[in-house]
């Protein structure tokens, strides 16, 4: 294991010493539950703020909802529209923290197509160009600087094409084309996040489900060994995101389903914009065709009423799959149809309840929930705001529980990888050794040479299979600094080779053998 940056990384031996520790007793500051964007985002401001923090998850980072996302850092132009300027404001403001001090190695600048066809309306039109326009002002009132997010624009046809090359070529007139965040991958972020919880003095614990849960404990038993302990906390944070009624019955949760699907980008003329293309019917609401790394697309998204019990893994059901082709066809000048589909997935939001109506229309504000045994749940949210919730929830940990902290640090706290962070940001790289690739930076930044140089797998810049553009250095580092503890951790999270099923298939051999 690499000894640049050691308190950062996860991996199995720091995890059985972490364990024995909390076995060994004592009382920690805070308890999170859940490894979600939400759960680390919690350790990480809990940690930061010089809390004793353990978070426990009873699969892997990233198991649920966080990596089942669109991709997108959102500005909140949706939320605007429908008159929440709180949250689209909020949004706007994240967004930016994300982009420029936080992340901005996982985070890029995302262009968005609208195109100008004959089945677009006046009014849609109208409100396109609106929305773009009111995009540009929380730009500017949460200070991104264009050089980041440039302001939107309309543009000719054949630029829309350049942009979008299967866009339909008949009766376009141009397209407006507006610029949000893009994250480079959702379960990256998660991983980032926990590590740097991790650095900061965080225990990050995977496979250790938390049981009888109370205001000031719980028991936790190991997945892989099967022994179970009780630990002591000040307080309790429940960060289990659409699972949070299973730790406190009292939340009603109204779980709304959103699936896409995953395709070659050739199958699109390897796109570098978003194409969105509004849903018939709908003034608001729109599919978006996603440019995304290893060479995909994924169109997506849908918002389902998704009742009943809550599953490991969703599954996108064929009407989805049906509509997303059928509305993204009217935008695009060949048909797709299934067959062009190389996989699907789907995610589960954790809505609040708020009554009737479609989930579409149901807010995405967060709340702190406090159950009656004194367990705080936050539940709802994006996201974008993850921080903003963690800071949230970390406030009134400080407020109600006793344990000191100092104010939230989270704000202008860089990410491992990040140009800001102190450790990876701040190495000067050998000048002799070879440069990564382009895909191992995007995917991590300033601490992309360490990737390579901690390796002593054979091969370390070598894919680890033909024409799947993930390193083995990747894998071995996966087990070393990211706290995988076996292979679909690997295929499914910290890289998504997983999404395409033939993808699996042909890497699953090679990732095995590093167990």
């Amino acid at each position: 294991m690499s000894t640049a940056h050691p308190a950062s990384a996860l991996n199995a031996a720091r995890r059985a010493a972490d364990l024995q520790s909390l076995a060994d007793g004592g009382v920690v500051d805070l308890l999170v539950i859940g490894g979600g964007i939400t759960g680390t985002g919690v350790a990480l401001d809990a940690a930061a703020r010089g809390l004793e923090v353990a978070l426990v998850e009873a699969h892997d980072l990233a198991f649920g909802t966080s990596r089942w996302s669109s991709k997108l850092v959102h500005g909140g132009l949706r939320y605007l529209a429908s008159g929440n300027v709180g949250i689209a404001r909020r949004s706007a403001v994240e967004r930016g923290i994300l982009m420029t001090r936080t992340a901005p190695h996982l985070t890029r600048t995302l262009p968005q197509l609208v195109p100008l066809l004959p089945s677009m309306g006046a009014a849609q039109r109208y409100l396109a160009r609106a929305g773009f326009l009111a995009g540009d002002a929380l730009r500017v009132v949460s200070r991104t600087p264009a050089s980041v997010l440039p302001r939107s624009r309309k543009v000719d046809a054949r630029t829309a094409v350049t942009l979008s090359p299967t866009v339909a070529r008949t009766g376009l007139a141009g397209g407006y084309v507006n610029h949000d965040g893009q994250l480079v991958d959702d379960a990256r972020l998660v991983v980032a996040v926990a590590r740097t919880a991790a650095e900061n003095g965080a225990r990050i614990l995977t496979r250790v489900r938390a049981s009888d849960v109370t205001g000031s404990g719980a028991t936790l038993t190991d997945a892989l060994t099967g022994e179970s302990f009780g630990i002591r906390a000040r307080a309790v944070v429940n960060a289990t995101g659409v699972w949070a009624g299973e730790v406190d019955p009292s939340i009603s949760l109204r779980p709304s389903r959103g699936t896409h699907l995953v395709f070659d980008a050739a199958t699109f003329g390897n796109p570098t914009a978003s194409l969105t293309v509004p849903i018939p019917g709908e003034t608001n609401r729109f599919v978006f065709v996603l440019p995304q790394q290893l060479g995909r697309v994924y169109l997506g998204l849908t918002d389902e009423d998704a009742p009943g019990p809550v599953p490991d893994e969703p599954q996108p059901s064929q009407q989805e799959v049906d509509f997303l082709l059928s509305t993204v066809n009217t935008a695009l000048d060949a048909p797709l149809t299934r067959d062009d589909v190389l996989g699907a997935y789907a995610g589960l939001r954790p809505l609040i309840d708020s009554g009737e109506g479609r989930t579409s229309d149901l807010s995405r504000e967060h709340a702190v929930l406090e159950s009656p045994e004194g367990v705080l749940s936050v539940v709802g949210g994006k996201l974008t705001e993850y921080r903003y919730m963690a800071e949230d929830a970390v406030d009134r940990v400080i407020a109600q529980r006793d344990v000191d902290g100092g104010p939230c640090r989270t704000r202008d706290l860089a990410l491992v990888g990040a140009p800001m962070h102190p450790a990876t940001g701040t190495t000067s790289p050998d000048p002799s050794a070879p440069r990564p690739p382009r895909s191992l930076q995007e995917r991590f930044g300033d601490e992309a040479p360490e990737v390579l140089e901690s390796a002593t797998c054979t091969d370390p810049a070598g894919a680890i299979a033909e024409g799947i553009d993930v390193t083995r250095a990747e894998v071995e580092f996966a087990l070393t600094h990211e706290g995988a503890l076996d292979a679909a951790d690997v295929l499914d999270r910290r890289t998504r080779i997983g999404l395409v099923a033939a993808d699996r298939a042909r890497a699953l051999t090679a990732v095995q053998g590093f167990f």
